[in-house]
């Protein structure tokens, strides 16, 4: 039995950043950039608008105030997406649009408001003046050429993290496609014959198969592509013929059969077709942790073997297969946030192994405080619908006390309560 924290360096040493793949701006949300972005345009192009109101020269507003309406000629129009041909010269001024290119001779923008033209009743289109009813300082409104992005420049470097301003910027860039680092594909399989895929008739002493769709739904969410490979029997032939179907993914994921049952044999059959780095863990839940190196025709996939109870699969998932497939993604702050919260439970451990209880996180007072979910038994399911966080107990301690300051992992901050 190792210590986690040598189990995950073991798991980290075995599995590498994927090879880099091209894909439109649109489908690399959350992945890592395998290359830099650099800019074949200037952001913005030209002087342009930040507001709705009048292109003028500040020189021929000075002064102006409320009680002091300096009246300029109005000589024209420009909405963003045009540009006007003439000129702004002392005295003049041309109605301009938010995001509209500043006409030459121009070095201000009015807004509206500070203008007469609500007094003119919307006239100013047809009229030929308008009134100056504040000075701006110089420059006002005038969004500069290159002030966001100067052709050349990097914008985006290698390891960006794709979120949605970065996609934003990547498009404003002209860029229909990016390379990133491949997702990774995960194989996974739950093994037992007491098992059933959903959608099943569930015949009496049978369990549906949970697991596979729980640990899916955790690969989707840290950017993996799963692929459920189905249920693997008890019998060593099946499971041959099923791991060797995940020789053509990235990582092997099982749940079940690395205990020490009679009918527990997935050990086994994994090391015939390859090496097992540990099968034992100092942790609750989670102990029988399986981890090793799939070999088949020259090629080689790293496997974590979970225990068969639900929340044991999740829990180990959280702590060693989602810092894999990070890694595999490119990414490189593996860690989960973690908050320190004053305990509204007694959490027991009893056997001195690091327990990650479930527990639920609220904030109050600006401080944090944790409460059990309730029974805390490795097969409830349901206690992880309940949970936000993961109590986090020290190894060799009799467990958290009420008022004791923990350690919580927290697993969904949308999901504080």
């Amino acid at each position: 039995m190792i210590p986690v924290e040598e189990a995950l360096e073991k798991i980290l040493n075995n599995v590498s950043i994927l090879e880099p793949e091209s894909k439109p701006i649109m489908e690399s949300l959350g992945q890592v950039m395998a290359e830099d972005a650099c800019s074949n345009v200037t952001i913005p192009p030209l002087d342009n608008s930040a507001m709705d109101g009048y292109a003028v020269q500040w020189e021929s507003i000075k002064g102006a105030s409320d009680s002091n309406k300096i009246e300029l000629e109005v000589i024209g129009e420009v909405a963003a997406g045009y540009i006007y041909e003439g000129e702004v010269i002392p005295g003049t001024a041309v109605r301009i649009m938010t995001g509209a290119p500043v006409p030459h001779g121009a070095d201000t923008v009015v807004q509206f408001e500070h203008t007469d033209e609500e007094d003119r009743k919307n006239i100013a289109r047809s009229s030929k003046e308008i009134g100056i009813l504040r000075e701006p300082e110089k420059g006002r409104n005038v969004r500069k050429a290159g002030e966001d992005v100067t052709k050349g420049d990097t914008v985006l470097t290698k390891g960006t993290v794709l979120r949605p301003q970065e996609i934003g910027v990547l498009a404003s860039l002209g860029y229909a496609e990016v390379k990133v680092v491949r997702r990774p594909v995960i194989a996974i399989m739950a093994t037992g014959d007491e098992l059933v895929d959903v959608g099943q008739p569930l015949p009496s002493g049978k369990i549906y198969n949970s697991n596979a769709y729980s640990t899916a739904a955790q690969v989707l969410r840290y950017g993996g592509i799963p692929h459920i490979l189905g249920i693997g029997a008890d019998n060593r032939e099946a499971l041959s013929k099923m791991i060797i179907k995940a020789m053509d993914a990235d990582m092997l994921l099982t749940s079940g059969g690395v205990s020490m049952g009679d009918y527990d044999i997935v050990k086994e059959v994994l090391a015939d077709h390859g090496s097992i780095g540990f099968w034992s863990v100092y942790m609750k839940p989670g102990k029988p942790l399986a981890f090793g190196i799939l070999e088949h025709e020259g090629k080689k996939v790293p496997h974590l073997g979970f225990p068969g109870n639900p929340v044991s699969t999740m829990v180990t998932f959280e702590q060693f297969a989602r810092p894999a497939i990070m890694k595999m993604l490119g990414k490189t702050d593996f860690a989960k946030p973690t908050v320190k919260a004053i305990s509204e439970s007694r959490f027991k451990n009893t056997d001195g192994r690091r327990l990650y209880a479930r527990g639920t996180v609220a904030k109050r007072d600006e401080k944090y405080y944790v409460r059990s979910t309730g029974p805390q038994g490795s097969g409830i399911l349901t206690s992880m619908t309940k949970a936000n966080g993961l109590v986090i107990v020290p190894e060799n301690t009799d467990g958290v006390h009420e008022g004791d300051e923990v350690m919580v992992q927290m697993l969904d901050w949308e999901g504080e309560r």
